[in-house]
Protein backbone atom coordinates (compact mmCIF):
# COMPACT_ATOMS: atom_id res chain seq x y z
CA UNK A 1 0.00 0.00 0.00
CA UNK A 2 1.65 3.84 -0.79
CA UNK A 3 1.82 6.38 1.71
CA UNK A 4 0.96 9.61 0.53
CA UNK A 5 2.86 13.47 1.91
CA UNK A 6 0.29 16.31 1.85
CA UNK A 7 1.49 19.74 1.69
CA UNK A 8 -0.39 22.89 1.99
CA UNK A 9 -2.16 25.10 -0.74
CA UNK A 10 -1.46 28.29 -0.53
CA UNK A 11 -5.43 30.41 0.24
CA UNK A 12 -5.41 31.64 -3.18
CA UNK A 13 -5.93 28.42 -4.59
CA UNK A 14 -8.73 26.20 -4.90
CA UNK A 15 -9.33 22.46 -4.54
CA UNK A 16 -11.26 20.53 -7.21
CA UNK A 17 -12.68 17.64 -7.94
CA UNK A 18 -14.67 15.83 -10.24
CA UNK A 19 -17.75 16.68 -8.30
CA UNK A 20 -17.20 20.31 -8.03
CA UNK A 21 -15.09 23.08 -6.24
CA UNK A 22 -14.48 23.13 -2.11
CA UNK A 23 -13.34 25.18 0.23
CA UNK A 24 -9.87 26.93 0.10
CA UNK A 25 -8.93 26.78 3.20
CA UNK A 26 -8.70 23.05 3.99
CA UNK A 27 -7.72 21.79 0.24
CA UNK A 28 -4.00 20.05 0.23
CA UNK A 29 -2.50 18.36 -2.52
CA UNK A 30 -1.39 14.47 -2.10
CA UNK A 31 2.23 13.45 -3.83
CA UNK A 32 2.27 9.89 -4.43
CA UNK A 33 5.85 8.46 -3.19
CA UNK A 34 7.41 4.51 -4.17
CA UNK A 35 6.99 1.68 -1.68
CA UNK A 36 8.37 -0.92 -2.22
CA UNK A 37 8.53 -0.18 -6.14
CA UNK A 38 5.50 0.28 -6.42
CA UNK A 39 3.43 3.80 -6.88
CA UNK A 40 2.38 6.35 -9.09
CA UNK A 41 5.60 8.07 -9.74
CA UNK A 42 7.18 10.87 -8.01
CA UNK A 43 6.18 13.83 -10.34
CA UNK A 44 2.50 13.40 -10.25
CA UNK A 45 -0.35 14.95 -8.01
CA UNK A 46 -3.60 14.77 -6.82
CA UNK A 47 -6.05 16.78 -6.07
CA UNK A 48 -8.70 15.98 -3.69
CA UNK A 49 -10.99 17.56 -2.04
CA UNK A 50 -10.90 17.71 1.57
CA UNK A 51 -13.94 19.47 2.62
CA UNK A 52 -17.03 20.87 0.99
CA UNK A 53 -18.54 23.82 2.02
CA UNK A 54 -21.62 24.87 -0.37
CA UNK A 55 -25.34 24.18 -0.41
CA UNK A 56 -26.90 21.87 -2.96
CA UNK A 57 -27.20 23.24 -5.99
CA UNK A 58 -30.65 23.55 -8.25
CA UNK A 59 -30.61 22.75 -12.45
CA UNK A 60 -29.67 26.02 -12.87
CA UNK A 61 -25.58 25.44 -11.74
CA UNK A 62 -23.75 24.64 -14.91
CA UNK A 63 -21.26 22.16 -14.67
CA UNK A 64 -17.09 23.66 -14.57
CA UNK A 65 -16.34 23.65 -18.22
CA UNK A 66 -19.95 26.08 -18.48
CA UNK A 67 -18.82 28.01 -14.98
CA UNK A 68 -15.41 29.11 -16.80
CA UNK A 69 -16.99 29.59 -20.07
CA UNK A 70 -18.83 32.02 -18.56
CA UNK A 71 -16.29 34.07 -16.79
CA UNK A 72 -14.49 34.32 -19.40
CA UNK A 73 -17.33 35.99 -21.51
CA UNK A 74 -18.68 38.42 -18.93
CA UNK A 75 -14.99 39.58 -18.71
CA UNK A 76 -13.24 39.15 -21.70
CA UNK A 77 -14.58 42.11 -23.98
CA UNK A 78 -13.56 44.56 -20.19
CA UNK A 79 -9.90 42.58 -19.78
CA UNK A 80 -8.48 43.29 -23.22
CA UNK A 81 -8.62 47.09 -23.31
CA UNK A 82 -7.88 48.50 -20.55
CA UNK A 83 -5.34 45.70 -19.09
CA UNK A 84 -7.02 46.36 -15.55
CA UNK A 85 -8.55 42.85 -15.15
CA UNK A 86 -6.84 39.69 -15.35
CA UNK A 87 -8.37 36.44 -15.30
CA UNK A 88 -6.29 32.94 -14.25
CA UNK A 89 -7.53 29.65 -14.60
CA UNK A 90 -6.31 27.90 -11.20
CA UNK A 91 -7.44 24.37 -10.79
CA UNK A 92 -10.65 24.55 -12.61
CA UNK A 93 -12.12 28.12 -10.91
CA UNK A 94 -11.90 31.60 -12.57
CA UNK A 95 -9.98 34.13 -10.31
CA UNK A 96 -10.46 37.72 -10.64
CA UNK A 97 -7.32 39.24 -10.51
CA UNK A 98 -7.57 43.41 -10.10
CA UNK A 99 -5.19 45.96 -10.59
CA UNK A 100 -4.61 49.72 -10.76
CA UNK A 101 -7.27 52.33 -9.21
CA UNK A 102 -7.28 54.32 -5.80
CA UNK A 103 -9.79 55.66 -3.46
CA UNK A 104 -10.94 58.55 -5.90
CA UNK A 105 -13.75 58.46 -8.39
CA UNK A 106 -12.93 56.59 -11.93
CA UNK A 107 -14.86 57.15 -14.72
CA UNK A 108 -16.33 54.34 -16.20
CA UNK A 109 -15.80 52.45 -19.42
CA UNK A 110 -17.17 50.45 -21.39
CA UNK A 111 -16.36 47.47 -23.49
CA UNK A 112 -13.89 48.91 -26.28
CA UNK A 113 -12.21 51.25 -23.06
CA UNK A 114 -14.03 53.93 -24.18
CA UNK A 115 -15.31 56.62 -21.13
CA UNK A 116 -18.95 55.93 -20.49
CA UNK A 117 -21.20 59.00 -21.72
CA UNK A 118 -24.44 59.33 -20.20
CA UNK A 119 -26.52 60.31 -23.07
CA UNK A 120 -25.33 58.02 -25.49
CA UNK A 121 -25.07 54.95 -23.14
CA UNK A 122 -28.63 55.77 -22.45
CA UNK A 123 -29.53 55.37 -26.43
CA UNK A 124 -28.52 52.02 -26.51
CA UNK A 125 -29.60 50.57 -23.01
CA UNK A 126 -33.03 50.09 -22.65
CA UNK A 127 -34.53 50.77 -19.28
CA UNK A 128 -34.21 47.98 -16.46
CA UNK A 129 -30.90 46.89 -18.24
CA UNK A 130 -27.73 45.98 -16.00
CA UNK A 131 -24.60 46.06 -18.25
CA UNK A 132 -21.38 45.50 -17.25
CA UNK A 133 -18.33 48.48 -17.15
CA UNK A 134 -15.43 49.21 -15.51
CA UNK A 135 -15.32 50.47 -12.18
CA UNK A 136 -13.11 51.25 -9.42
CA UNK A 137 -10.13 49.13 -8.89
CA UNK A 138 -10.91 47.84 -12.30
CA UNK A 139 -13.65 45.87 -10.86
CA UNK A 140 -16.50 44.86 -12.84
CA UNK A 141 -19.81 47.00 -12.38
CA UNK A 142 -22.92 46.92 -13.57
CA UNK A 143 -24.86 50.00 -14.96
CA UNK A 144 -27.92 50.09 -13.65
CA UNK A 145 -30.73 51.99 -16.27
CA UNK A 146 -33.76 52.12 -14.28
CA UNK A 147 -37.19 51.44 -15.31
CA UNK A 148 -38.12 55.28 -16.02
CA UNK A 149 -34.96 55.39 -18.50
CA UNK A 150 -32.72 57.30 -16.17
CA UNK A 151 -29.00 56.26 -15.11
CA UNK A 152 -29.51 54.60 -11.48
CA UNK A 153 -27.18 56.85 -8.92
CA UNK A 154 -25.38 53.38 -7.62
CA UNK A 155 -23.58 50.42 -9.65
CA UNK A 156 -23.41 47.12 -8.68
CA UNK A 157 -19.99 45.59 -8.12
CA UNK A 158 -20.19 42.34 -10.19
CA UNK A 159 -18.10 40.08 -7.96
CA UNK A 160 -19.75 37.21 -5.87
CA UNK A 161 -19.02 37.68 -2.45
CA UNK A 162 -18.78 33.82 -1.85
CA UNK A 163 -15.85 32.91 -3.78
CA UNK A 164 -15.04 35.72 -6.42
CA UNK A 165 -16.63 34.54 -9.13
CA UNK A 166 -18.33 37.18 -11.60
CA UNK A 167 -21.97 36.95 -11.50
CA UNK A 168 -24.10 37.89 -14.79
CA UNK A 169 -27.73 39.44 -14.41
CA UNK A 170 -30.73 36.95 -15.23
CA UNK A 171 -32.94 38.98 -17.32
CA UNK A 172 -35.48 36.70 -17.01
CA UNK A 173 -35.21 36.11 -13.54
CA UNK A 174 -35.02 39.51 -12.74
CA UNK A 175 -32.10 38.90 -10.41
CA UNK A 176 -28.31 38.22 -10.13
CA UNK A 177 -27.58 34.51 -10.50
CA UNK A 178 -23.45 32.95 -9.98
CA UNK A 179 -22.71 30.66 -11.92
CA UNK A 180 -20.48 28.52 -9.56
CA UNK A 181 -22.48 27.66 -6.47
CA UNK A 182 -25.91 29.30 -6.92
CA UNK A 183 -25.89 32.41 -4.95
CA UNK A 184 -28.77 34.73 -6.03
CA UNK A 185 -29.27 38.68 -5.34
CA UNK A 186 -32.46 40.50 -6.21
CA UNK A 187 -31.85 43.57 -8.86
CA UNK A 188 -29.82 45.86 -6.80
CA UNK A 189 -27.21 43.49 -5.70
CA UNK A 190 -28.62 42.52 -2.00
CA UNK A 191 -28.24 39.05 -1.01
CA UNK A 192 -31.33 36.66 -1.23
CA UNK A 193 -29.39 32.75 -1.44
CA UNK A 194 -26.62 31.75 -0.31
CA UNK A 195 -24.03 30.21 -0.09
CA UNK A 196 -23.11 33.70 -0.73
CA UNK A 197 -23.06 35.72 2.69
CA UNK A 198 -23.13 39.13 1.63
CA UNK A 199 -24.49 41.49 -1.11
CA UNK A 200 -22.84 42.75 -3.93
CA UNK A 201 -21.21 45.51 -3.47
CA UNK A 202 -21.89 48.91 -3.97
CA UNK A 203 -20.69 52.57 -5.55
CA UNK A 204 -21.98 55.53 -6.50
CA UNK A 205 -22.58 56.09 -10.15
CA UNK A 206 -22.38 60.00 -10.58
CA UNK A 207 -22.05 62.54 -13.66
CA UNK A 208 -19.60 64.86 -14.26
CA UNK A 209 -18.76 66.49 -17.16
CA UNK A 210 -21.52 64.22 -19.08
CA UNK A 211 -19.30 61.25 -18.08
CA UNK A 212 -20.37 58.28 -15.54
CA UNK A 213 -17.58 58.28 -12.64
CA UNK A 214 -17.96 55.46 -10.11
CA UNK A 215 -17.18 57.14 -6.28
CA UNK A 216 -16.53 54.75 -3.29
CA UNK A 217 -19.07 54.07 -1.32
CA UNK A 218 -18.75 54.64 2.26
CA UNK A 219 -22.58 55.50 3.46
CA UNK A 220 -25.49 53.08 4.91
CA UNK A 221 -26.15 50.65 2.52
CA UNK A 222 -30.12 51.31 1.48
CA UNK A 223 -30.55 47.94 0.34
CA UNK A 224 -30.11 46.69 3.97
CA UNK A 225 -29.37 49.30 6.22
CA UNK A 226 -26.40 48.75 7.59
CA UNK A 227 -22.58 49.86 7.04
CA UNK A 228 -20.92 48.74 3.91
CA UNK A 229 -19.08 45.61 4.41
CA UNK A 230 -16.41 47.19 1.66
CA UNK A 231 -15.61 50.13 2.54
Amino acid sequence: MASSTLSHVTPSQLCSSKSGVSSVSQALLVKPMKINGHGMGKDKRMKVKCMAASIPADDRVPDMEKRNLMNLLLLGALALPTGGMLIKEETGCMLLLLSGGGSGGTIAKDANGNDVVVTEWLKTHAPGTRTLTQGLKGDPTYLVVENDGTLATYGINAVCTHLGCVVPWNTAENKFICPCHGSQYNNQGKVVRGPAPLSLALAHADVDDGKVVFVPWVETDFRTGDAPWWA
